[in-house]
């Protein structure tokens, strides 16, 4: 496919999907414009980043560190938002905090250290979000922390001096109806906010849910194969 030809494909695609967040959004009283759309690259190549940004784009999500840390570098000129979002591992901490502005997977007190030295060594503050598992008791499923250890996570969060706490990130549990996964998110998310008035992002939303998220509360969506089309194989 030439460059003009996926262009104005992820043009269309963007076009869709705004208008689905302003429908999502309206629906529920709230302004779009409170929404922030990541747009998720993974197997995808810098030229689409570019132009993503051409089209206005500014956060773009990753959730593998070497890709993600080799398209960073590649789009260094641009001015955006890069946000980690997957599985983050302690030994890779202090690494993704030399490109990314914004890391949404923290899930336990292991990472906070070496995230904090890796943003030390880049003298760039670090914002964090806590992943937070919604999966119900017992069952194993998506990554997070558990809803009753936040708040000493988000302690240690706060004490490190070049992290910023900013609020929460959640993955609806697969085969579960999402809206019902974002209603248990809302009422931790207030319980959160009401402790942490500054913390209030909320990252939730994938493309097949991004307006139960909305409906939720969700400041971010995230944002894959609704923006980039299918994933290309490896």
């Amino acid at each position: 496919m030439s460059d003009l030809a996926r262009r104005d494909e992820l043009a269309a695609n963007l076009d869709a999907v705004r208008r689905r967040i302003e429908a999502a959004a309206t629906a529920v009283g709230r302004d779009p414009d409170e929404v922030t759309l990541v747009a998720v690259t993974k197997f995808f190549p810098a030229s689409d980043v570019r132009l993503l940004a051409e089209l206005g784009v500014t956060d773009v999500g990753e959730n593998r560190h070497q890709e993600a840390q080799d398209k960073a570098a590649a789009c260094a000129d641009l001015d955006l938002r890069w946000h980690f979002i997957g599985g983050l591992q302690s030994n890779k901490a202090a690494a993704v905090a030399s490109y990314a502005d914004v890391v949404e997977s923290v899930d336990r007190r292991k990472l906070v250290a070496p995230l904090n030295r890796g943003a030390h060594e880049r003298s760039h503050e670090i914002e964090v979000l806590l992943q937070v598992s919604l999966d119900p008791p017992g069952r194993e499923g998506r990554a997070g922390a558990d809803a009753e250890d936040l708040d000493d996570l988000a302690r240690a969060v706060e004490e490190a001096g070049m992290l910023r706490l900013r609020g929460l990130m959640a993955v609806a549990p697969l085969g579960e109806d999402p809206s019902a996964a974002y209603d248990r998110l809302s009422r931790i998310r207030a319980d959160f906010v009401a402790a942490r008035p500054s913390a209030d992002l909320l990252s939730a939303g994938m493309s097949a849910d991004l307006e139960a998220a909305v409906k939720a509360g969700a400041t971010h969506v995230r944002l894959g194969t609704a923006v980039l089309g299918p994933r290309p194989r490896n």
